[in-house]
């Protein structure tokens, strides 16, 4: 395991997972049997059992639940609102090539709990080099999965994994978005600042997300692609992303176009999410300057002033796009907003509004704020958070809250280092945030309510809306 940080800022800082170290080694294994359901004998890696579970899950899909937008909203296939209220759960994109936690806590069960406790997406990070992988036929079995506490994922690759995964969100109601986290499959893989790296390329990247969005095609449980999470750098980096109207590799605007135009060539009714990056140049400069004060600053991935003057242009399926931007709060980095006197007001208006909230408001565009969160400090970040949340709520933007895992180092998660037991207060401030009505969590799926069938939690959007 590499129980770590995120390291937003590069530092790396071990979490104290000591005790569940010995299900959580990373590394890769070689292929070996597994038993297909009808008692043949397969490789892991793919081959007749992945095909036709692939085959069985297109059979099943009923392709009643995609999404699309509409001004500032997201709106199912009858036009009725919706709102994306979930959570991130990292570790794919890892070098463990697999949920984290996997190595104590049941799949299915944590998977329950969060559709019983309103969760109805999950934002999954996975890196380019693991799809790839899967793409190739090189999926391995991840060590990382405890298989006493998980019988039903033993001698399962990564990618049978995931598939396991998508089943039970189907069973409690849940939707998936997959978030490209990282070129490779690196616990510290988001610091690096763009979408290649070393032998990924570009064009691989594209590939990748091409690859996927066709396995899944005909499975509306995976909703929604978030194209490259928090790109970033500043002025004087190399590489760094930039926005701006260019065809040139370090564009992110134009490279979340070809990457979002391409996967909805394969499926043109998934939504394609669309981050924003570090630094901006103020009027009357451009990306030439290399002088910080040429530059309006925001965290990675959260600054969208570009889409002012640059929108993101998916063509025929422009109602696929949504905005994506992350905020953070003190203790993730003291941010110059966060010094002297600041309250929800001075935030709204220096920091969300100009970045990225000014889509929302100008009906432009629905925004899903792909992460946020943090410890629960009784000061400062508490403040923040619940600051946001507010913002979230009263405008009833869609969220994705970080995170599920507890071993996120500088925001902790809504689980304990058990990955058992919920921590309640952190709940009970996101819960606000989670689609309610009447008293109940209400699911992105039309037939399944969130918790599953006979959930004493959850409804359905057919409940909600009826048939029509």
């Amino acid at each position: 395991m590499n129980p770590f940080r995120r390291g937003r800022k590069g530092t790396l800082v071990a979490a104290g997972l000591a005790a569940v170290t010995l299900f959580a080694l990373s590394g890769t294994a070689d292929a070996q049997p597994v038993r297909a359901a009808g008692g043949v004998a397969v490789q892991a890696g793919g081959g007749a059992q992945a095909e036709r579970r692939a085959e069985s899950r297109t059979q099943a899909a009923t392709g009643a639940d995609w999404l699309h937008t509409d001004g500032n909203r997201i709106v199912d296939e009858n036009g009725h609102e919706v709102w994306l209220t979930g959570v991130n759960w990292f570790g794919f994109n890892a070098t463990e090539r697999v949920f984290h936690g996997l190595w104590s806590a049941n799949l299915d069960t944590l998977t329950r709990q969060m559709a019983e406790r309103g969760i109805n997406i999950v934002r999954v990070p996975i890196s380019t080099q693991l799809l790839l992988e899967w793409k190739n036929g090189q999926a391995t079995v991840p060590s990382a999965v405890n298989s006493w506490a998980n019988p039903e994922l033993k001698d399962r690759t990564s990618l049978q994994v995931f598939d396991a995964f998508l089943d039970v969100a189907e069973k409690y109601g849940i939707k998936v978005m997959l978030d490209v986290h990282s070129a490779e499959a690196d616990n510290a893989g988001h610091i690096h600042p763009v979408w290649w790296k070393g032998s990924i390329t570009t064009e691989q990247f594209y590939t990748a997300w091409e690859w996927v969005t066709d396995r899944y095609k005909s499975d509306d449980t995976l909703v929604a692609m978030d194209i490259k999470n928090e790109p970033h750098g500043k002025q004087g980096d190399s590489p760094r992303a930039k926005w701006d109207g260019s065809t040139d590799q370090d564009n992110f605007k134009y490279a979340c176009e070809t990457a979002g135009r391409r996967i909805l060539a394969v499926n043109p009714h998934v939504l394609i999410l669309c981050e924003g990056i570090e630094v901006y140049p103020r009027d009357g400069t451009d990306w030439s300057s290399t002088d910080a004060a040429d530059y309006d600053y925001n965290w990675w991935g959260g600054n969208l002033r570009g889409a002012a003057e640059h929108p993101v242009d998916l063509g025929a399926q422009q109602d696929q796009l949504v905005y994506s931007p992350h905020d953070y709060g003190p203790l993730v980095f003291a941010q110059p907003w966060f010094q002297g006197e600041w309250s929800r007001t001075t935030l709204e208006r220096d920091v969300w509004d100009p970045n990225w909230l000014y889509l929302h408001k100008s009906g432009t565009a629905p925004l899903l704020i792909g992460e946020w969160g943090g410890f629960l400090d009784g000061g400062p970040n508490e403040k923040w958070m619940t600051a946001l949340r507010d913002v979230i709520v009263e405008n009833r933007i869609s969220q994705t809250f970080w995170c599920l895992n507890p071993n996120s180092g500088d925001t902790g998660g809504l689980l304990g280092y058990d990955w058992a037991t919920w921590d309640e207060a952190k709940y009970a401030l996101l819960k606000p945030a989670l689609w309610q009505e009447d008293g109940a969590f209400v699911s992105l799926d039309h037939q399944t309510p969130l918790g599953g069938e006979g959930s004493t939690t959850g409804i359905s959007l057919t409940d909600l809306y009826g048939a029509g």
